[in-house]
């Protein structure tokens, strides 16, 4: 993400006090403001309560929640089981995101591999930092091989403007930098072609409106904010040209969890022949679940984010129904394998289908399904 024309993260590492530091990112865009995780509390709070929210962004999190639990532990970092029961307290800080449990499993296997306790919270800090900087180096490759299906859209429309529409927020703030989903639209734009980002409010916690919007108006790329139901129209009338999504959890054999609201984009797109992608690094497949509709476990929050409309500050939240009314809050959907055009990964693009998958990622040989 660029401020100012620098780069920065939406999580670090401050080195003169050895402290994790993340964007608070339920301020944005009103406010920027920094939190301090210095427990593993504070970890899982950030991650349950979306401080930090995106499939990437989440793991690198957890992974430095460990690094965290080590930091905190006085004597018992030399302890198994404690390193073990911190790192499943906060894989359980959110189910749906498949990222959180890879990176803090991976971490952890790394630091107990340690055998000198000493030199644990060093190899955890490394370990997490190189997460990071795996999971942007996949984000530049996504943009790298996204890219040529604008580059091709923008030579037949002979230099009218792309037309992209996206849903929640898969950039920066999502994923360390770049982002999965906006990462070829930002290669795109440096590359000087005409594009423009129908960005999706995505409620009931307007990540696009609030943070989509955010990061496209930091990079210069044009873009209009929608409702979310407005995409159909859009399609209708033929000013979409691309469907571009993120995930928190694809399945080996295609199916995507993606927010809330992301399936019906995908049967608008199928019904108006518009190729509909998504965009994800493999830390985010799910190598052991076969069925995502019926596998992949879909988070419920609290109905009062349905209930109310957040304002630029916290006092100023509105009730936007009935006092006495109930609501209920689905923070995902699964957008079924067929309805997906397909996967832009960091190894290249796959059709939505397992052995295409398994050709980009044959290490992970025959999976067993549930």
């Amino acid at each position: 993400m660029k401020e100012a024309g620098e780069k920065f993260r939406p999580i670090w590492i401050d080195h003169p006090s050895d402290v994790v530091k993340v964007i608070d990112q339920r301020a944005l865009p009103h406010e920027q403001i920094v939190m301090d995780l210095q427990s593993v509390d504070q970890v899982i709070f950030a991650i349950r309560e979306m401080v930090v929210r995106g499939a990437p962004l989440i793991g690198v999190t957890g992974a430095y929640g460990i690094f965290v639990a080590l930091k905190t532990s006085k004597n018992q970092a030399s302890d198994a089981v404690y390193i073990r029961n911190e790192a499943d307290k906060i894989i359980s800080a959110r189910p749906t995101a498949v990222n959180l449990s890879w990176g803090v499993n991976r971490i952890a296997s790394a630091v107990l591999a340690e055998k000198n306790p000493a030199r644990r919270m060093d190899t955890a800090r490394r370990v997490a930092g190189e997460i990071a900087e795996e999971e942007v180096e996949n984000s530049k490759n996504i943009g790298r091989h996204g890219v040529k299906l604008i580059e091709k859209i923008a030579r037949s429309k002979q230099g009218k403007p792309v037309n992209i529409l996206t849903h929640c927020n898969a950039g920066s703030l999502a994923c360390i930098e770049y982002g999965t989903a906006t990462a070829p639209i930002y290669a795109a734009q440096e590359m000087g072609m005409n594009v423009h980002v129908w960005v999706d409010e995505t409620r009931p916690l307007n990540q696009g409106a609030r943070l989509t919007a955010w990061e496209l108006g930091k990079y210069g790329v044009p873009h209009t904010v929608i409702t979310d139901n407005a995409g159909g129209h859009l399609m209708q009338h033929k000013m979409v040209d691309i469907v571009i999504v993120g995930t928190d959890r694809t399945t080996y054999t295609g199916d995507v969890a993606n927010k809330i609201g992301t399936y019906l984009k995908a049967l608008a797109a199928k019904d108006n022949h518009i190729p509909f992608y998504v965009a994800l690094p493999s830390s985010t497949f799910d190598w052991t679940i076969r069925d995502g509709v019926a596998d992949i476990p879909i988070e419920v929050r609290d109905p009062d984010e349905v209930r109310y409309i957040p304002g630029a500050v916290k006092s100023r939240d509105s009730l936007l129904m009935p006092e006495t009314s109930p609501a209920a809050n689905f923070a995902f959907d699964v957008t079924p394998a067929r309805l997906v055009t397909a996967f832009i990964t960091e190894r290249g693009i796959c059709r939505a289908k397992e052995a295409d998958i398994k050709r980009l990622f044959p290490e992970k040989g025959q999976t067993p399904a549930r």
